[in-house]
C-alpha cells in the first residue's frame, strides 16, 4: 500500500486517509474517491489529499477483516459464535449464547504478531459471556494490507476461540440455619439470578438446620445436577459441619479453601457424580467473587481441580465488598 500526500488531480481511485470538508458536503476519511468527490473538494479549495492506494497485491481493510475473521470461526454456530460484518476494517464477534468464552492464548498472540496492522482484542480466557454480548473485535489498522500477511495470520488460527455453552440446567440451593429463624433470601436471590444468566433453574427452597446430619440429608434429597450449599456459619475447615455432612451423604471434596478474595471459604466436591459447590459467604452478594469463577465453569461443563483452583489466584485479588466484616485495608499482622 502506498500512503501519502497527492495532487488533487492524481487521487481518483485512491482512498481518502481524512476526512474532509467540501464544498457542499463532508467526504469523510475511507471514501474511495470518484470524480464528483474530487470536484466537491476541488470547490472547498482542496489541492492536495493525503490517501491510500492499494498495491496489486493487497486486501482493502474490510475484505483483509473478513476472512481474518472467517479463519477464526469457520463454524460460528460450533463455536457459539456470531459474526458482524466488516466496515472500516472491523469485524466483531458476539455470543451466540451465554456461556464461558475460552481462548487458545498461543494461536491469537501468533496471530497478533504477524504484523501490527493486523490486530485481533478479546475478553480475558473464561470470561463468562451473556448472549449477544461482544467478545472480540478484530480491526485491520491500514486501509489495506499485503495478502500474503493476512494468509500468514489465519494460518492455524481457526477455533481460537469459543463459547462454551452451559451443560447444566437446574440447581438446587441448600441453606442452613443456626437458629430457629429462617435465613434472609437475599443469599438465594443473589444466587438465582446468577443461574438465571446462564439459563439454569432452581429448585425450590432448602433451609435446614446447621447440623451435619440434617444437612446430609439434604444433599441426599436434592433433586438439582447442580448442587449448591450455603452454610449459616461460615465454613472454616475442611473437617467443617457442610464438608463433613458431603462425606457423610456419600460424596467427596475435592478442595476446600480458595486464593481468591472475596471467596477463600469455597469448597468442591461431588455427590453421585454432580457437582457440589459449597459457597463462601460473600455470595450472598451479586458481587463477583471467587464462587463464581468456579460455578460459572461447573455449569459449562469444565472440570475444575483443585489445580485450577490454586491458579486462580493470579488475578484473585478482586474487588473489596462492604460487608467483610474486616475490610483488607484495616487487618494487620
Amino acid at each position: 500500500m502506498k500512503f501519502g500526500p497527492v495532487p488533487l488531480a492524481q487521487a481518483e481511485g485512491a482512498i481518502l486517509a481524512h476526512s474532509l470538508q467540501g464544498a457542499s458536503r463532508k467526504v469523510a476519511k475511507g471514501t474511495l474517491l470518484r470524480a464528483a468527490d474530487l470536484a466537491e473538494l476541488s470547490a472547498a479549495g482542496q489541492d492536495t489529499l493525503t490517501v491510500a492506494r492499494l498495491d496489486a497485491d493487497d486486501l482493502h481493510e474490510d475484505a483483509a477483516a473478513e476472512a481474518l475473521a472467517r479463519a477464526l470461526v469457520p463454524e460460528p454456530e460450533a463455536q457459539g459464535i456470531r459474526v458482524s460484518g466488516a466496515g472500516t476494517g472491523r469485524v466483531n464477534l458476539y455470543a451466540a449464547h451465554a456461556g464461558l468464552v475460552r481462548l487458545d492464548r498461543a494461536r491469537l498472540q501468533a496471530f497478533n504478531a504477524v504484523d501490527p496492522m493486523l490486530t485481533i482484542a478479546t475478553v480475558p480466557d473464561y470470561h463468562r459471556a451473556d448472549a449477544g454480548g461482544m467478545i472480540a473485535t478484530i480491526k485491520v489498522i491500514s486501509y489495506a494490507v499485503a495478502e500474503a500477511l493476512v494468509r500468514q495470520a489465519c494460518a492455524d488460527a481457526a477455533g481460537a476461540l469459543r463459547v462454551l455453552p452451559p451443560v447444566i440446567a437446574s440447581a438446587t440451593l441448600i441453606e442452613t440455619r443456626v437458629s430457629a429463624d429462617i435465613p434472609p433470601d437475599k443469599g438465594r436471590a443473589a444466587m438465582a439470578g446468577r443461574l438465571d444468566r446462564m439459563g439454569v433453574s432452581l429448585s425450590d427452597r432448602v433451609v435446614v438446620p446447621h447440623r451435619e446430619a440434617d444437612l446430609a440429608a439434604a444433599i441426599a434429597e436434592a433433586p438439582g445436577e447442580l448442587l449448591l450449599v450455603l452454610t449459616g456459619s461460615a465454613t472454616s475447615d475442611a473437617m467443617d459441619v457442610a464438608p463433613q455432612a458431603l462425606r457423610r451423604a456419600g460424596g467427596s471434596v475435592t478442595r476446600f479453601g480458595m486464593p481468591v478474595d472475596p471467596g477463600n471459604l469455597l469448597f468442591l466436591g461431588q455427590y453421585q457424580g454432580r457437582p457440589v459447590i459449597g459457597l463462601p459467604g460473600c455470595a450472598r452478594s451479586p458481587a463477583l467473587n471467587g464462587a463464581d469463577w468456579v460455578l460459572e465453569r461447573v455449569i459449562c461443563g469444565v472440570e475444575v481441580s483443585s489445580d485450577d483452583i490454586a491458579a486462580m489466584g493470579i488475578g484473585g485479588l478482586l474487588k473489596e465488598i462492604p460487608t467483610r466484616p474486616m475490610p483488607r485495608r484495616e487487618a494487620t499482622g
